[in-house]
């Protein structure tokens, strides 16, 4: 679908800039510009600006659900953390009682 008459710029082209985009860094801010700025155009009239915003969106949008994690991980992940934690806290009481100062 063409999104861009100025640029004849179609949406395929946009998802793909904006996949590349996600693939590079998956949390920077994607902004037409930016979008832009890859195909080495600009916007002319500024008409299209509105459907490249929601195209990004829900590329972004699709992207971020495809690269969830399952629950089951999260939790995994998450008691972990919480053992590392745990560790950290002993590590720390057992300097404290090794008499490190000076007596």
């Amino acid at each position: 679908m063409l999104v861009c008459q100025c640029n004849m710029i179609t949406s395929a082209e946009i998802e793909g800039i904006v996949l590349d985009l996600l693939k590079a860094d998956p949390w920077q801010l994607v902004v037409p510009a930016k979008v832009y700025a890859e195909l080495n155009r600009r916007a002319k009239c500024s008409g299209c600006v509105p459907n490249v915003v929601d195209i990004i969106v829900r590329v972004t949008e699709n992207y971020h659900a495809q690269q969830a994690h399952p629950p089951a991980e999260l939790i995994t992940l998450q008691s972990g953390l919480e053992k590392l934690k745990r560790q950290r806290i002993g590590e720390r009481r057992e300097r404290r009682s090794t008499g490190h100062r000076a007596a």
